[in-house]
């Protein structure tokens, strides 16, 4: 199948699907005329490659794994317990990144409350700096 139809298929846009090629996730034959040709189980590789982006992977890390994944029909799961520590790694560098996102929410909703209702008070402080 062409890119556009693999587009269609698994609902990924096509400059996507190039970039997944890049970074060597897919691997299209070329026809004669230059188009990429895909297999029908490229659609697979594309929703794996979904749902392993959608699990917070980079896609070099994927490029790594996906060979090793398989899917039993529950979803992917390692198909060797090596991965079970690169996987771990970055499950804590995720963990790590909610964390800091967690620390500037509660700065910023800390920032909100602080706000005073009017502009009065701030009024007064430019104010009170002018004069100084």
């Amino acid at each position: 199948m062409r890119i556009g139809e693999l587009a269609r298929e698994t609902g990924v846009s096509e400059r996507s699907l190039r970039y997944y090629e890049e970074q060597n996730l897919l691997k299209p034959t070329r026809l004669a005329s230059g188009y990429r040709s895909y297999a029908p189980a490229d659609v697979d590789t594309v929703r794996h490659v979904r749902a392993l982006l959608a699990a917070g992977l980079p896609s070099h890390f994927i490029a790594k794994v996906l060979p090793c994944m398989v899917d039993r029909g529950e979803g992917l799961v390692p198909g060797c317990r090596s991965l079970l520590p690169p996987l771990e790694a970055e499950r804590e560098r995720i963990t790590a990144a909610i964390d800091e996102l967690v620390t500037a929410r509660g700065l910023l909703v800390d920032l909100i409350d602080r706000t005073p209702e009017d502009d009065s008070e701030y009024e007064e402080w430019k104010s009170r700096q002018a004069s100084e």
